[in-house]
């Protein structure tokens, strides 16, 4: 039996319903389509500046991996040898572009009152697929970029405690700053650079790459065992030990060899 993709059903729904409301509205197949394809209004879509290029790198779904450094994964009560990655996603709109060597204003949530940073390598994809070898993985990688995971930590451990999801800790306005999307070809052997966070200039997190429980390649691979990838997803690879607050007025500094410096101030 022939698999049909996520696309091919779309464009049956489109014909189908275009289908529909030919014979009951006795209109043709071509206005039923354009029917379907307004909208009542315009949803902008987010997107990433890609370095030494004019061209934007369109996000299509942000997905994060929990605790993939040892250290860090024991800090959060979890011995990192026996647990299998864990992914969860963030809304897109979470995106906050920050540019190299601009020092950005980044809005304390509400609702919480113990605000983390997490220092990220991101992987952005320019193609995807189902059940990805992991040697075929890298393949599907355009760029890096260096993020920030933020959460809202109270929120995130009173859900979990009480055994429910905590999006609400994870995904909100602004929770994922970024910095441009750097293509691989432009970097040379990237797998065991150094990545670190300070804040009002103290050293907080540093680890290499390598430490990673999950490499990047692990990571696409099992990501594309539960969904389908696509091009425009991005990966935010896990962070080191010493997660930690921020309050108003701290200037957080993430460094991550071969890409620009990403700076932001807590407002």
């Amino acid at each position: 039996m022939k698999t049909i993709s996520r696309r091919e059903t779309f464009k049956m729904g489109i014909a189908a319903l275009a289908g529909a409301g030919s014979a009951s509205a006795g209109i043709s197949e071509t206005h039923a389509q354009q029917a379907i394809t307004q909208t009542p209004f315009k949803v902008d879509p987010v997107l990433i500046p890609i370095a030494g290029s004019k061209e934007m790198f369109p996000v299509r779904r942000i997905y994060c991996i929990g605790r993939n450094y040892a250290a860090h994964a024991r800090e959060m009560g979890s011995d990192p040898t026996r647990e299998p990655p864990f992914f969860f996603q963030k809304p897109t709109d979470a995106i906050q572009y920050v540019a190299p060597g601009k020092l950005e204003d980044h809005p304390y949530p509400s609702l919480t009152k113990n605000y983390h940073y997490e220092v990220e390598l991101v992987a952005a994809l320019k193609s995807g697929g189902k059940n990805i070898s992991i040697e075929r993985a890298l393949d599907h990688v355009y760029g890096y970029a260096l993020g920030l995971d933020m959460t809202r930590r109270d929120l995130q451990r009173a859900l979990g405690d009480q055994k429910k999801p905590w999006e609400i800790g994870k995904s909100f306005d602004h929770s994922a700053p970024i910095g441009p999307i750097y293509r691989t070809a432009s970097l040379k052997n990237f797998s065991k650079e150094s990545i670190s966070l300070s804040v009002n200039g103290v050293v907080k997190q540093k680890a290499t790459l390598d430490q990673m429980i999950w490499s990047v390649a692990e990571q696409i691979s099992k990501l594309s065992e539960a969904n389908e990838l696509f091009a425009g997803d991005i990966i935010f690879s896990g962070t080191p030990e010493n997660v930690g607050p921020v309050v108003k007025g701290d200037v957080v500094l993430c460094k991550l060899d071969q890409l620009p410096d990403l700076t932001i101030k807590i407002v």
